[in-house]
Parts: structure tokens; sequence; C-alpha cells
């Protein structure tokens, strides 16, 4: 690794830029460092590291919006909005112990706010409140140009031309160094209760989710633990005895959640035993479904005899059948697999070891009757670098993305094939 470039202003960000585009010197873009593994390997000699743009720069609750510097970490902006109950309604996602082997208690809400928006991370909620990119209002940055903009305002609505927040969602840095970010947030729920359902094979458990999802009960979220995954929960509320465990969560107040607990229960509980959890308990419980803590002790950052983790999101409702595919791919290698689903069996998890590459290619070819994406989310550089970390794009979408990365990055300078190879 080449220089880091540490910069504290906007100004001094775009004469960064400004001078690697004259040189054509390409960098990598990153906030506080903790997704650097995810995507396909760096290729540079330097960085330029926004950690030092940090700071809430304006909250105004009664107007439920939020703006802060790049490299404002996660955990000051829970701890603003946990003052006001109020929160990020995407449930942005923390996989720092998962990339980077630290354990929870010290990765916990390391990342940065421009992470978690270039990354377009959204936790379990997703399926209600939408993506990230979603509750993006506004930005400013330096395009690879060197050129400052900024773009949307500190409103929901404020469509002037392009929406560049949907671009630079998602983009891993691509386009732009964002340096400031303005966010909506909303009042955070009084309580939250999660029917527990013990025993249910995945179909069973991705067909209780729908139902759940498409009742009158305004689920938040719908998870799916098969026994080994739940065994490693540790919860007294669990059985003893290995058994899968789904989660339904419902939020709100009070009263309100405790009769949609109930007619949940009564509705879904007469297939198999079925328990709650009250919002103390159920904290801890989507936390470790959202960061992916399942797998964070199969990974092995270097060696290579970890495992690799996926990222599969197929229509919900066919959630158990892809798994019941990758199965079939993989053959007697299939005693190796670990998953669970989450986003009511829509996002399902998936662990392989490294070992073998028809295993992880085995993961995209189950998709060909279902649809939808896989994103390789954990594994070793020299895997990330010999097979494709984000799904293949079709030659169109792949000729407009080329294009949108030439517009806002015309010498290919600002993270160059951190999400496809010559981009």
């Amino acid at each position: 690794m080449g220089d880091r470039y540490k910069p504290e202003t906007i100004e001094q960000v775009a004469e960064i830029v400004t001078w690697a585009a004259a040189e054509k010197v390409p960098v990598e873009v990153v906030g506080r460092g903790s997704k650097a593994a995810l995507g396909r390997p760096a290729q540079t000699e330097y960085s330029l590291e926004l950690s030092g743009l940090t700071g809430i720069t304006l909250y105004e609750p009664d107007e439920l919006v939020l703006s802060a510097r790049a490299g404002t970490s996660m955990a000051e902006i829970e701890a603003a909005l946990d003052e006001h109950d109020q929160y990020l309604a995407f449930e942005p996602a923390d996989y720092d112990a998962l990339l980077n082997g630290r354990p929870k208690d010290e990765a916990a809400a390391s990342g940065s706010l421009a992470g978690v928006i270039s990354c377009n991370l959204a936790g379990p909620r997703r399926i209600k409140s939408g993506a990230a990119r979603d509750h993006f209002l506004g930005l400013k940055g330096v395009t690879g140009r060197g050129e400052i903009i900024q773009a949307g305002g500190r409103v929901v609505k404020n469509v002037t031309g392009y929406d560049l927040m949907k671009l630079h969602a998602g983009a891993y840095g691509t386009l732009s160094a964002l340096t400031d970010i303005t966010v909506k947030v909303l009042p955070a729920p009084e309580k939250t209760r999660s029917v527990l359902l013990f025993g249910l094979e995945d179909a069973a458990a991705v067909a209780a989710m729908t139902q759940a999802m498409g009742s009158s009960h305004e689920v938040s979220a719908a998870a799916h633990l098969p026994s080994g995954i739940a065994k490693d929960f540790d919860s007294s509320f669990f059985p003893n005895d290995a058994r899968s465990v789904t989660a339904i969560r419902v939020e709100g107040p009070g009263p309100s959640v405790s009769h949609r607990c109930a007619a949940l229960r009564s509705e879904l509980g007469g297939q198999t035993d079925s328990d709650e959890l009250h919002s103390h308990n159920s904290t801890p419980l989507w936390r470790y479904i959202r960061d992916v803590v399942p797998f964070v002790s199969d990974v092995s950052a270097e060696a290579g005899d970890g495992n690799a983790v996926w990222r599969v999101s197929v229509p919900p409702a066919r959630g158990a059948d892809y798994v019941a595919a990758l199965k079939l791919k993989l053959g007697e290698a299939t005693e190796a697999l670990r998953y669970y689903f989450d986003w009511s069996g829509g996002l399902i998890w998936v662990s392989l070891p490294e070992g073998e590459d028809a295993q992880q290619h085995a993961v995209r070819e189950s998709m060909a009757d279902f649809g939808g994406h896989a994103t390789l989310i954990k594994a070793t550089a020299e895997l990330r670098g010999r097979i494709p970390v984000f799904q293949p794009l079709d030659l169109g979408i792949a000729a407009l993305s080329s294009r949108v990365k030439h517009s806002f990055d015309p010498h290919g300078i600002m993270n160059p094939g951190r999400m496809y190879a010559g981009v």
C-alpha cells in the first residue's frame, strides 16, 4: 500500500482528486475502513481516507432529518438518534466483525454513515422500510473530475434533474468521494416483540413468513434460522433440542404490538410450538441476524481455509426452493453448507468452504430458475479476484453502467475495479 491521504475538508478532497485525475493515478476511496474487504480487491497504490471528515452538521428531530460528514461513525449517529427516540428505519447492517474478524463487542457500529450509504446496506427491516437509498436525501462530494457536487436537500421530496442519491447509493465509491450525507430519520417504535415458531422445515417456514407478511399485522421483519444456526444463538428462550426457529417481528405502540403478536400466534402457532421475545431480548436476536453473526466464526481472513459468505436475493416465496436447488447442485458437499433466511425468505445468507471454486459457482448456477442475484460478501482476496463478487451484468446494463462511471470519473481513478473488472 502506498500513501494514505486523510483530508479534513471537502476542498482538500477536491485538491487530492484533481491531482489524481491529472496524473491518472487510481485511488482507493474509504471511509473508516471497516468495509475495505467488501468487493473486489483494491487495484490502487494510494488511499483517500475520509475518516478525517467527521461530525453531525445538522440534526432537526422535529423535521426528521440528519446531516453528517462522511467519516462520522455509526456509533455517534445512533447515540444522537437514541437521545430523541429516533432511528434509521432501514436498520443499517454492520459487517465489521464478519469482514475483519474483530470481536463483535469491539466492532459494533464502527463503520461510517457514508460507508453504509455507499454500500446500500440495510438490515431485516428492508422488507418494510426499504433500502438505505430510500432514506438518502442529499449529498455533497467530489467526482473523479475533481468537481465538487451537491444534490438533494433536507426534505423527502426534492426532485430537480437526475436523482444522484440513487446513483451513489450502492456505487461503492466508484463515482464520487462522498463528503456529506443527509438522511431521513423516523421515530423509534415504542415496543418490539418477536413471535417465535419452533421446528419448521424450510418450506413451511417460508410459507409461514409469507403468510405473516401478507397479513394485516404490519410485520417489520421475518427470518428463519435452521437448527444449527438457531443453536448458536445464546438464548434461554430457544429450545435445547436443536430445532429451527422462525422469527417474526412486530413493532409499534405497546397495546397494538401485544394484540398483533397474539393474533399471529393464533394464526401461525397451530403448526408448531410458539413463544414470544419482548423488546430487551428481541434486539440481540435481530442484530445477530442483521450482522451475519452466525458466520463470523466460519471465515478466515487470510489463510483460505475458512468459509466464503454469500448474500443471495431471490423472490421471497422461492427461498426454500433455491436452497433445495443449491443442495442438489452441491451433492456430497451439502454437509458443509450453512445458511439462514432473512427478508421473509428473499435473502439467503450462505456459507461454504473456500477450497473448491465449483462450490462457489454453484451458488449462482442454482439461481437459474429463480432470478435474483448473489454477492460474495466475505472471502479471501484470491477468491474475490477469481470469482465475480457482484452479479454479472447483462450487456446493456453493463454498457449503461460504464457510461455512468465515465461521466463522473472519466479517468477511472475512483475505486477502479471495486465492483467489476475494468470499471
